[in-house]
């Protein structure tokens, strides 16, 4: 039998790790990541067996090809992939599709108040512009200019917007 309130503690906690050190040092350890898939996999195992293991798997990987593509892009780091995939194989893989969801609608509402905040809105509108010709001209691939390794664009700790994406995935239940 699956125990909802361990799972809720497990995930929001993985979650607040992970939105403390990403706003902290601009990272997220592989051992919250890959730690947090490997309890999945071993409770769910544990508690449903084999379809429980097979949840767990599905949700990691689901949670993980949903933002590679942004991470393929170099608009997101690594670690908020593996960060969503290790939620989604807590939640197994319908809920981590809903994740994803809510967690880009969040990240979207962030990067409007962090571009706001910071002065750099109308700036963010001309590079989405800018994007998108670019994507039109030469096909969906990293814009140089416009990636996270050489923007000088303030960051989102992506964590956060993972983990409010987190706490709506659990509301709707």
């Amino acid at each position: 039998m699956i125990h909802p309130n361990f799972q809720i503690t497990a995930l929001l906690l993985i979650a607040a790790l992970a939105v403390a050190g990403d706003i902290r040092t601009r990272r997220i350890p592989n051992v919250l990541t890959f730690g947090g898939a490997l309890a999945a996999l071993v409770y769910m195992g544990a508690t449903s067996g084999l379809s429980g293991l097979e949840s767990a798997a599905g949700g990691w990987l689901v949670g993980a090809a949903l933002f590679f593509p942004f991470f393929a892009l170099r608009g997101m780091g690594a670690g908020d992939v593996k960060l969503l995939a290790a939620l989604g194989a807590w939640l197994g893989p319908n809920d981590a599709i809903w994740l994803a969801i809510f967690a880009a609608m969040a990240g979207g509402v962030f990067g409007i108040v962090v571009a706001i905040a910071s002065g750099y809105f109308r700036t963010a509108l001309r590079n989405v512009w800018v994007m998108l010709t670019h994507w039109r001209v030469a096909g969906i691939q990293p814009v140089p200019g416009l990636t996270l390794t050489d923007s000088k664009a303030p960051r989102l700790a992506y964590a956060l917007p993972i983990a409010a994406g987190l706490v709506v995935t659990l509301w709707r239940h």
